[in-house]
């Protein structure tokens, strides 16, 4: 059977439930890829080319004849890639916030950020499946539930989501640096250092990277086993910041919300790490393996990091002698270790730059998205762009980072959570029956209008906007509640409400 022969077999039947048939989609209509290899190829893409594993495609459909094939060692390869990338630094610095910031109790602190972990990696773990079954980057296959040109919106906040990742893993790596040499590497270079380094295996695109998470994450766990050793005996497990019954709920709620919203940060990304993937792959295999890996990885940083919070929450010492920023609050874990702590902070280091890559890759593509010169500049130009940009945000921002993850969070959650709650409905209620043609992808005559999800995308927004509670606005539901962040459940539930009508609507008049 020839490849042409596969990818039509995979276009021809509809998607009815989680199986094979999950893994095809309708007919394909091969002129649209053909439109697309036809238009010339600039020479600044030749010139990427022609380094060396150097990655040139953008965000064109991967044919199913140019993806890898499936080993006995694949699903195993998918795991370590998730617990690798998930087995990050920041993770630990967002636990903290729980017992320093929140003043929640270590027992708290740790049942709400696992629990929001366990929600946010399904959700990671439903749309990653939608990478070998495609083709399609995540925020691609958005256009098939919210439109060519709604989707971009997706693009465009998601460009911000791992601005602002990339930013604070900067910021973090740099302030390790800067105290692990006991001030000799400055704060500011710290961070040019990590951008640089996420930067250089960015634009080598995804088959680099695999290789290198599938081994990364042995020297990563068995430092936080290290940290866990020499910090833990110091955890406090009764501190916590009297509050009443009322106050106490709103914190705990809050904090699963700003756990959850970590997680969901992975979920317009999932998909882009494996289309290089056959469409065979089991949707369900996808889905677990996705979610084992990232619920391992963020539920240890951050039961760790809720430990750390303890520590300096009642201990004023090391407070004064590392101070209370996340380069402090690690340095604390490593304050019995001497040297050999400061080589383990070092590997920290490393851990960030596996966490920061793949979005400083995926901002690449985020770019190409928005369509117009940016698809037709090749994805290094804007990998290159957003390594700039968030450098300079890093430097600038480099010593509020707590108020920066505590106000950033959760706007990524509030997003998030409405796009996904699109596009689980959009799937579920009007195109399972259907199928997708996946060649399509660059087509609005074959792509929904939009009109639907883009209006339930702004309800979504309002509804978020009334249960949030953040320093800088307080929402009114939000204030009924007594402080307690509600704007990622309410603006899901707003969304949930006003997309199935309006989408009926939106059929009838338009017929797509």
């Amino acid at each position: 059977m020839t490849p042409e022969d596969i990818e039509k077999a995979h276009g021809s039947t509809s998607l009815h439930s989680v199986s094979q048939s999950e893994l095809e989609s309708t007919p394909t209509k091969e002129s649209h890829e053909a439109i697309f290899e036809s238009k010339p190829r600039s020479r600044i893409i030749r010139w990427c080319q022609s380094f060396k594993n150097v990655e040139a495609r953008g965000i064109e459909r991967v044919p199913i004849e140019e993806r890898e094939p499936v080993t006995s060692s694949t699903t195993l390869h998918m795991l370590l890639m998730w617990f690798s990338m998930t087995l990050a630094t920041n993770n630990i610095i967002v636990g903290s916030m729980g017992t320093l910031v929140l003043g929640l109790s270590f027992k708290d602190a740790a049942l709400c950020g696992v629990l929001g972990i366990f929600l946010g990696t399904a959700i990671v773990g439903y749309m990653s499946s939608w990478g070998p079954l495609s083709g399609n980057r995540t925020l691609i296959v958005t256009r098939y539930f919210m439109g060519y040109y709604p989707s971009k919106i997706c693009c465009g906040l998601n460009i911000f989501t791992n601005l602002g990742y990339s930013m604070v893993n900067s910021v973090v790596g740099g302030q390790i640096l800067s105290k692990v040499s006991g001030g000799h590497i400055s704060v500011l270079l710290g961070i040019v250092v990590v951008a640089l380094s996420s930067w250089a295996m960015a634009m080598f695109g995804m088959k680099i990277f695999q290789i290198y998470e599938r081994f990364a994450w042995l020297p990563q766990l068995m430092v936080l086993c290290i940290m866990l050793g020499s910090a833990g005996p110091h955890f406090d497990f009764n501190v916590h910041t009297p509050s009443s019954q009322l106050e106490l709920n709103a914190k705990r709620i809050s904090f699963v919300s700003l756990c959850l919203s970590i997680a969901l940060a992975w979920a317009p990304l999932a998909a882009d790490y494996y289309v290089y993937y056959p469409p065979h792959v089991k949707r369900w295999k996808t889905f677990t393996v996705t979610m084992l890996g990232c619920l391992q990885a963020m539920s240890l940083t951050i039961v760790l990091g809720v430990g750390l919070g303890t520590v300096l929450a009642s201990s004023p010492a090391y407070v004064a002698k590392y101070g209370s920023d996340p380069g402090g609050l690690l340095m604390t874990a490593y304050d019995s270790l001497g040297g050999f702590g400061k080589f383990c902070a070092v590997v920290n280091v490393f851990a960030l730059i596996a966490n920061n890559t793949p979005g400083t890759y995926s901002m690449g593509m985020n770019f190409q998205m928005l369509g117009g010169f940016f698809q037709r500049a090749p994805r290094a130009i804007f990998t290159t762009l957003s390594t700039v940009i968030y450098t300079g945000c890093a430097m600038g921002g480099r010593n509020s980072l707590y108020e920066v993850f505590k106000g950033f969070l959760p706007l990524i959650g509030y997003w998030v959570i409405i796009w996904f709650v699109i596009v689980v409905q959009e799937h579920a209620l009007f195109r399972r029956m259907k199928g997708y043609d996946w060649t399509a992808w660059d087509d609005p005559q074959h792509l929904p209008m939009g009109v639907a999800a883009g209006t339930a995308f702004l309800i979504g927004w309002a509804g978020a906007i009334l249960g949030m509670d953040q320093n800088y606005y307080a929402g009114v539901i939000a204030r009924i509640a007594s402080g307690s962040d509600l704007g990622l459940w309410i603006g899901a539930g707003f969304t949930a409400v006003a997309f199935p009508p309006l989408r009926v609507l939106e059929l009838w008049f338009f017929k797509r």
